[in-house]
């Protein structure tokens, strides 16, 4: 069969087509021009999303990829429009969400004379991808098309860049089509080590006070069946990550909670009496071991990954078991007993009640006073049925929403975790709409971070997204303020927020809107925000100096949360 002759740039577009994408966000520009010019011949098959920003590209690409378990795509210019979606690739790379940014560039002719926004891509976003590439040949296309869809989607994902010169836009090839499944030196499936498995089973069965740590791999790798079945088989509680925290109901009686510095109490204070710690698919971060020195030194550890730089890196593991998740949990289902941990278990209720009693009961159900902002969080998922996905931006929004959210379903929270990007929340709401249409999107965010990003509201606009925006207002950057008031003498240094009119920002971009400042009116206005087809903008005027609590101090000790500020 003869191959087809066509430019470089038609070469993309029916290798984009050819990896199944449907949607892209971007935004055009004169080094990308050529590609943008052959997308108008397929707006009947690609979807393009115009953001109105470049990094809301890439943050929409995030939320669509996280929340639909496919690639997100971005398509930029080169300069500016690159450099701007740096701080989502390098967000997509801390937390293995498989993204493709596409790139203009200068003629290779060009390449190196400081030409008009010619940046060294490749060079600046080297160290914050899987891979990146230049392409400076038509012919090279849809290899490297194949190739990036291949590395960002396999193994542990992360994003891939691709920096396509004009010059290979717009030259001929003989295009055909080409799919990727190996590459030399790149395993992205590791054979599992079968006697590490059985060790591990061994430890498990032999444990009286096993502890399950959940973290986003189980998400990533489609591994929240094993996880459930692998959870109940042995009868061992878990507490999840931020990011893992939908990869088993909250309701379920064996999911104790969230970890980390403002998780809940009962996991944190268990990881350091558990006999063995099981950690699957995550990376002892920082914010949920807290000082290493003092982390979980009474317990063997057991850690389940794909990566194995993850092994050793920040905690020191008796068993590293190497591969898929889904693969090494269901050899360990085979391995392990049927067990019961009924003492262990019925040992968190103390610490469960005691957060109640301190913490949650204030927080999300205050009998006098203005709103907080967890009741807010609770009332919306509770309307919700609990089904919605969860989107948030970060800071104190960031962690009351992640605790008083519920999660019924998988892949239901996108949250900027290892970056911890502020603007993140509204671009990667947008992104989820569209990467899961079929369910609500909830984003929370505060006065600070929808302002990072508040340009998006005209993709909101344009495209109709149906992003239910819940602006937890407090007149702060609250996060910074809670830790200047708690470690820095309420020293408030310029973190007071002068705002503007929230109402009439919603009205100039035709969104519907309403604001909330009291408890009476908060379920109508929800109601209303859940029933109205299309956008909603709900801002809840909540507790100026309301802070996030439990928290474990910076380089303190998991066990020793402090319940008040």
């Amino acid at each position: 069969m003869s191959k087809e002759r066509i430019t470089g740039a038609e070469a993309l577009m029916r290798s984009l087509e050819h990896q199944g994408v449907k949607t892209l966000f971007g935004y055009p520009g004169g080094s990308i021009m050529p590609t943008f010019d052959a997308l108008y011949g397929h707006r009947d098959r690609l979807n393009h999303i115009l953001v109105r920003h470049e990094q809301g590209a890439a943050h929409a690409a995030q939320g669509f990829a996280r929340v639909s378990g496919e690639v997100g795509v971005c398509l930029v210019t080169s300069g500016p429009g690159a450099t701007n979606t740096i701080t989502g690739v390098a967000d997509a790379m801390i937390d293995s969400t498989p993204i493709v940014v596409i790139a203009g560039q200068t003629p290779v002719s060009m390449l190196g004379t400081d030409a008009f926004q010619e940046v060294d891509l490749v060079g600046i976003t080297q160290p914050i991808t899987k891979w990146s590439y230049q392409i400076r040949r038509a012919e090279d296309v849809a290899w490297a098309v194949a190739r990036a869809f291949y590395i960002a989607k396999s193994g542990r994902p992360g994003p891939v860049v691709l920096d396509f010169t004009k010059n290979a836009q717009t030259e001929m090839v003989d295009y055909e089509p080409m799919k990727l499944d190996f590459i030399r030196s790149y395993d992205p499936d590791p054979t599992i080590d079968e006697e590490k498995v059985k060790e591990a089973a061994e430890l498990i069965d032999k444990a009286e006070r096993p502890f399950v740590l959940v973290g986003q791999g189980v998400e990533l790798g489609n591994a929240q069946e094993e996880l459930r079945t692998f959870l109940e088989k042995a009868d061992i509680p878990c507490g999840c990550t931020l990011l893992g925290l939908s990869a088993i109901p909250t309701a379920h009686p064996l999911n104790k909670g969230m970890l980390g510095m403002h998780g809940n109490l009962a996991p944190n204070v268990k990881t350091n009496e558990c006999d063995v710690l099981i950690a699957v698919g995550m990376r002892f971060d920082d914010r949920v071991t807290g000082n290493l020195a003092t982390y979980a030194k009474q317990a063997k550890i057991i850690h389940l990954d794909i990566d194995p730089s993850e092994f050793n890196k920040n905690v020191k593991v008796d068993i590293p078991v190497l591969g898929d998740c889904k693969k090494t949990l269901t050899k360990l289902i085979g391995y392990i007993k049927e067990n019961k941990h009924t003492e262990w278990i019925d040992s968190f209720i103390e610490h469960v009640q005691t957060e109640y009693a301190r913490v949650i009961e204030k927080e999300v159900y205050p009998k006098e006073g203005l709103l907080n902002m967890g009741e807010v969080v609770r009332a919306v998922s509770e309307a919700s049925n609990n089904e919605a996905i969860l989107v948030t931006d970060v800071g104190q929004n960031q962690m009351m929403s992640a605790r008083y959210f519920k999660y019924s379903k998988k892949r239901s929270i996108v949250t900027s975790g290892g970056l911890g990007t502020m603007g993140f929340g509204v671009p990667a709401a947008i992104g989820a709409t569209f990467g899961s249409p079929d369910r609500t999107v909830c984003v929370f965010m505060g006065d600070g971070g929808l302002q990072m990003n508040l340009q998006e509201l005209g993709t909101i606009m344009e495209q109709q997204a149906p992003v239910k925006m819940i602006l937890l207002n407090n007149n702060y950057l609250g996060n910074v303020r809670q830790w200047q008031a708690m470690f820095f003498g309420r020293r408030y240094s310029f973190t007071p927020m002068l705002n503007p009119d929230y109402m009439k920002i919603a009205e100039a971009y035709e969104i519907p809107s309403r604001r909330v400042m009291k408890r009476e009116e908060l379920q109508e206005a929800i109601h209303e925000m859940l029933t109205t087809d299309g956008p909603f903008l709900l801002e809840a005027c909540v507790v100026e100096e309301g802070n996030v609590m439990p928290m474990t101090p910076p380089g303190g000790t998991v066990n020793e949360m402090l319940l008040e500020c």
